[in-house]
Formats: C-alpha cells, structure tokens, sequence
C-alpha cells in the first residue's frame, strides 16, 4: 500500500500554515498494525516531513518523516499503513 497517494498530498497544507487554528484538521492517519502507535498528520513539506499529533509511548505534537514511516518495520516485518477509511477531522477529535 502506498503510504501517501497525490489526493493526500494535496489535501495537507503546508508546514506552519496552520500555527494559528486552535484546532487544525487532520488530513491523514498513519498506524501501527502491530503496536499501539499512531500518527495525524495535519501539515506536510510536500517531499518528507510532516507535522501533527503522534500518540505513542509519550503523544505529542511534533514533527515526524514519511521517510521514517515508510522504513519502519514492526513485529512479523509488517510495516506503517494509511489507515483508508479516515476522513478528515479536527484534531481535537483525534487527540
């Protein structure tokens, strides 16, 4: 599966352009099918790096990499996966 297709490349806004909504929308989950982590994206850089909240061992707002993402293998060798049902959401419904 690919991780990020052209449609959700073009719905992420650019990196900071969302620093003054006090509640920006979610364009994209990424999880773990094999762990408990899970990543929203709601900016991006148009090549690799995204911003959004990432609830994991520690969930915090921050940045992280679709090269990262991609690279990633957990148990079994399964690798991070878009979850395709998602639809857009304000993060405050994510968090």
């Amino acid at each position: 599966m690919k991780l990020l297709t052209q449609a959700n490349r073009q719905s992420l806004p650019k990196l900071r352009s969302t620093d003054n909504k006090t509640d920006p929308t979610v364009q994209v989950k990424f999880f773990d099918p094999t762990g408990s982590w899970t990543w929203f994206a709601t900016e991006f850089d148009g090549d690799d790096t995204f911003f959004g909240w990432v609830d994991g061992t520690c969930p915090e707002l921050g940045y992280f990499s679709l090269s990262e993402l991609s690279n990633h293998r957990g148990r079994f060798g399964l690798g991070i996966e878009r979850d395709r049902s998602f639809t857009p959401r304000p993060l405050s419904e994510c968090r």
